[in-house]
């Protein structure tokens, strides 16, 4: 079962595709977040035949939503209307900041916000996969 994880930012949305066996996830584009962006995600969800979507779940060190989750949210319901499939939240706790931590010295967005939904992918599977 493939499964398709996505970092959500309010410029940039990092998506990451798992193996076919959903036990690992890799990075693998990053999309504009403009007016395309649930059309092109939903096409890649078909061209790619996934049949889980995880998301990261925005949350200050509170454990409160932070300012994006609201708009996360909203992106993940109209998601799984378009699509069918129900997305799961995955607390994303610094996933950015350890992607970031891991491209030290690299100036590109596009490798750190894939291998953040890389990693909040690969820990939803850790815990709920296909092992």
């Amino acid at each position: 079962m493939r499964y398709l994880g996505i970092d959500y930012g309010t410029k940039r949305v990092g998506l990451a595709l798992s193996d076919e066996a959903g036990v690992m996830g890799f990075p693998h584009a990053v999309l504009p977040n403009d007016a395309r962006l649930l059309e092109d995600v939903a096409a890649l969800i078909e061209r790619e035949r996934v049949a889980g979507i995880v998301m990261g779940e925005s949350r200050n060190f509170s454990g409160e939503e932070n300012p994006v989750a609201k708009e996360a949210r909203t992106f993940a319901e109209a998601l799984t209307e378009r699509t069918g499939i129900a997305v799961i939240l995955e607390p994303e706790m610094l996933t950015t900041q350890e992607a970031r931590r891991d491209f030290e010295g690299i100036r590109t967005h596009g490798v750190v916000d894939s291998s953040a939904a890389a990693l909040i992918l690969t820990s939803y599977l850790s815990r709920h996969g296909q092992h």
